[in-house]
């Protein structure tokens, strides 16, 4: 039996997906905490557990990490980026797509394939978590609002509120004058989506965009993020299902490519 299996440790969430003979069968995701081996050690076990592996049984198994902390998967047999690992998953998934947004906790990466995969540019946002989903969870606990709530809550938004910042910290402060003021939450919402998307398009702009488009990553999940990137570009963005799964994917796919090339 052949187990393939992907864990993408990253700076808030960690996920893994584990692929068996090439289908997948197993996929788990934990807050990452501040012992990565650990939570990469749970990982492994909540997926193998999952599949019905006892990890002490011999089987045939190739483990790729990736994200923020895959150094620390020590018992990975390979390590890969996140950008070769999402550019693997969205061309596995969605092959029409050649330019791909991925939103993540600490950073926006914007990367540009060809049809088989190859990655022919990609950019990087700054440090700042202005340009990142790490602000919709700071305006998330600002307005007591549940993250996972905010994209549908922003939809409802009748007078858009807009930032005049794009910093996270001013943005936080802002967002708390703007409440004193008595704006309401959507329309809060849609002003911060407005501002994400904005930078994110910038960054789109950089990397000289090919259509397709998709929107990975955690920040896939608000639909508010996402809505508000459609109306500034101008066209759909195609979304997967469990975006914030793609990068884990991608090293499970991988991962399945190595058992391929040995019985070559």
């Amino acid at each position: 039996m052949i187990i393939s299996v992907g864990i993408d440790i990253g700076s808030a969430f960690s996920k893994g997906i584990a692929l068996k003979d090439g289908d997948i069968v197993a996929s788990f995701e934990t807050p990452s905490g501040g012992d990565f081996k650990l939570t990469a050690e749970r990982i492994r076990e909540n997926l193998l557990l999952k599949i019905g592996q006892d990890l002490n049984r011999k089987v045939k198994i190739h483990i790729v990490a990736t994200g923020f902390g895959s150094k620390m998967v020590g018992f990975a047999d390979e390590i890969k980026t996140e950008i070769i690992c999402i550019a693997k998953s969205v061309s596995n998934l969605l092959p029409s797509v050649r330019t791909v947004v991925d939103v993540g906790d600490l950073y926006t990466k914007v990367l540009r394939m060809d049809n088989q995969g190859n990655i022919n540019n990609f950019i990087l946002s700054g440090k700042c978590a202005g340009g990142s989903g790490r602000i919709l969870q700071i305006i998330s606990k600002v307005l007591q609002v549940k993250l996972d709530d905010i994209g549908e809550l922003s939809l409802r938004s009748k007078k858009r509120v807009d930032f005049s910042t794009g910093c996270a910290v001013f943005s936080e402060s802002e967002a708390i004058s703007r409440i004193a003021e008595g704006a309401r939450k959507e329309d809060l919402l849609a002003g911060l989506h407005r501002s994400l998307a904005s930078q994110i398009n910038s960054l789109i702009e950089r990397v000289g965009p090919e259509m397709d488009m998709a929107m990975v990553g955690g920040g896939a999940k608000d639909i508010g993020l996402v809505e508000a990137l459609k109306e500034i570009r101008g066209h759909k963005i195609l979304v997967p299902s469990m975006p914030q799964m793609i990068g884990a994917l991608g090293a499970a796919l991988i991962a399945k490519d190595f058992f391929m090339r040995s019985s070559e």
